[in-house]
């Protein structure tokens, strides 16, 4: 019979911890908890496709049911229970594909098979791979059973999207993150491989493939399939290039240098080459944003580590980073930033990337022109603080004479200070009958006279004697706290008032309020019916005024409230909103929503 091919992917599958590649910490600290018997009883398994999950719960699930395990804590290979489960005979694990049995009945299913104990080994295993596909209600079936398992039960769950997972299962199970695969060790694994397998292969050919398979062991291998199909078992640069449909790192040094000399049709046709070996758009401003994302991280000996470059490369991005300046690799990392993300919304592809490139080739006359002093000067930049604009106030002037001008304003200054008399401040008053006064054109002469003899008036004083009978001088009355007679007093003239604008409604409602004093200027209203508080706030700012002149005291102020125990018998119009309105005239009159239907309205709520 003739020997069926095998992908590398599973061929070369880890059969020990010692041969897991880039996951150490995860590998160690299960070895050890098998050595020292501390196993958990339900384990997760979480992070990126192809680093290892599903292999490392296999190995943990064979080692655990081997009878005669090393020193280090991996398995013998040479049991029968090792020879079983390398054979995919074994009793002892049980595999679940949650994507494709994600129901209550499949984790009933399995949860009746816990029941029963091991016939050979330890342990029993169950492997729930995928397992954020479960449903909801799958989940909690699972739960009590994940708590509480049998001695001889151990759950071991993987997962590529822990946050969909519930919490009540992640604070049920010990959980390891796995991390990507680095390039370094893909690289080392595949050149393991190409050298059992005899293939002839350049490294950086492989580290181009380490490259293209971003941290992922089984995408590595199974472009190494491809490209060994490809090449009939000889792996070049070349080849590998153009079997994954990478433009060679040549081309973007070309045109870099192209648009550093400012060249446009050298720019132009060098993408028209590439264009037509093939090669989308897309592609080209995606590989050439990597690639001034290399010559930055060149620039500075720190970052030089973070360099993704093939073997024998680095020299030259180091070189052609220290010949380009900062500002235009961050300049030229943004535009193709953004011509990327708006490639898809072009119409004209090719119009795109050349515009694109245009830009480019004019970044640094663009940058040099923004110069200024050796620095780049940004635009709309303010370099120095603006000051608050306000506009000077003139000082007041006094008129006076000449001769007394400074005596006459201090006068005029101090006048309204001095009061001898506090027991009550004047109010100013014109007479019924005077016309409005006229400012003599020596009014400051009683002031002279009043400062000529030393004696400082009072202002009342001052004002009579500047303005004689002219005005009705009146003392401010003193303001008065509230009581039940005189409000009473002033709600019953207010009511008069009402009377006498025909407001009969509102008449009847202040005659049945009930008034309550809360404090010294502060009373209540109280009504029975939401339609009399209505009637009341109406008047409010007439009301509160009345009050406040009878009292002589602005600080007045009431509540209307509405007693609690009565109903209000309000019309049905008025309880109503719009929709309920609509709803109500459609129960009354069914031709109204038949029109309504038939018409197909919307009625605006």
């Amino acid at each position: 019979m003739e020997n069926k091919f095998i992908v590398s992917a599973r061929k070369y599958r880890p059969q020990n911890f010692n041969t897991v590649v880039g996951q150490s910490h995860i590998t160690t600290t299960l070895k050890n908890a098998i050595r020292n018997n501390q196993l958990a009883h339900a384990f997760l398994f979480c992070g990126p496709r192809g680093v290892g999950k599903t292999t490392c719960a296999r190995i943990l699930a064979k080692t655990i049911n081997c009878t005669n395990p090393t020193e280090e804590g991996e398995a013998c290979n040479t049991c029968q229970s090792c020879v079983s489960f390398d054979a995919g005979t074994s009793l002892n694990i049980h595999e679940l594909d949650a994507a494709s049995n994600n129901s209550v009945d499949d984790i009933r299913s399995l949860v009746e098979q816990v029941r029963f104990a091991p016939q050979a080994g330890k342990y029993k295993v169950y492997i729930v791979d995928e397992v954020h596909m479960l449903s909801a209600s799958a989940f909690n079936a699972f739960l009590k059973t994940l708590e509480e398992p049998p001695s001889y039960a151990i759950f071991i769950l993987a997962t590529t999207e822990k946050h969909k997972i519930l919490p009540t299962i992640l604070s049920r199970c010990q959980i390891f993150d796995f991390k990507r695969i680095t390039n370094n060790d893909t690289v080392l694994h595949l050149q393991e491989i190409v050298e059992k397998e005899g293939i002839q292969a350049e490294k950086a050919a492989l580290q181009v493939i380490a490259q293209k398979s971003e941290g992922c062991m089984r995408d590595s291998l199974s472009i190494l399939d491809k490209i060994v199909s490809f090449t009939n078992g000889s792996v070049s640069y070349q080849n590998t290039l153009e079997h994954l449909n990478i433009l060679d790192e040549d081309y973007y040094f070309k045109l870099l240098e192209a648009m550093q000399q400012q060249d446009m049709a050298a720019a132009m046709l060098l993408y028209d080459e590439i264009n037509r070996k093939g090669f989308e758009g897309d592609l080209v401003l995606n590989g050439f944003a990597e690639f001034i994302r290399n010559l930055l991280v060149c620039r500075d000996a720190k970052s030089a580590s973070l360099l993704e470059a093939v073997e024998g490369m680095q020299d030259k991005y180091t070189e052609t980073a220290r010949k380009i300046s900062f500002s235009y690799l961050v300049s030229a990392l943004n535009i193709l930033n953004e011509a990327e993300i708006n490639y898809k919304m072009a119409r004209n592809k090719r119009l795109h990337v050349e515009l694109t490139l245009i830009k480019l080739n004019f970044l640094q006359q663009a940058i040099d022109l923004s110069s200024a002093n050796g620095t780049v000067s940004k635009k709309k930049r303010i370099d120095g603080p603006v000051a608050f604009r306000t506009k000077e106030v003139q000082p007041v002037q006094f008129m006076a004479t000449p001769s007394k001008q400074k005596t006459a304003a201090k006068l005029y200054i101090e006048q309204p200070v001095v009061q001898p008399e506090p027991a009550a401040q004047p109010r100013i008053k014109p007479a019924a009958d005077m016309p409005p006064p006229v400012m003599p054109a020596a009014t400051q002469a009683p002031r002279h006279s009043a400062a000529g003899n030393g004696k400082k008036n009072s202002l009342l004083d001052t004002l009579r004697t500047r303005y004689g009978n002219q005005y009705e001088i009146q003392e401010v009355a003193e303001a008065e706290l509230l009581s039940m007679e005189k409000l009473a007093v002033t709600w019953d003239s207010y009511i008069a008032i009402l009377e006498k604008q025909a407001k009969h409604s509102s008449v009847g409602t202040f005659k049945t309020a009930r008034l309550v004093i809360e404090n010294e200027v502060r009373f209540t209203a109280t009504v029975s019916t939401v339609i009399s508080q209505n009637f009341i706030e109406q008047e409010r700012m007439v009301l509160l005024d009345h009050l406040q002149k009878a009292f002589s005291n602005r600080a007045i102020a009431f509540d209307v409230l509405v007693e609690a125990s009565e109903k209000e018998d309000v019309p049905i119009h008025m309880r109503l909103n719009s929709k309920q309105k609509f709803e109500h005239i459609a129960r009354q009159y069914p031709l109204i929503r038949e029109l309504k239907e038939r018409l197909k309205l919307e009625i605006d709520y």
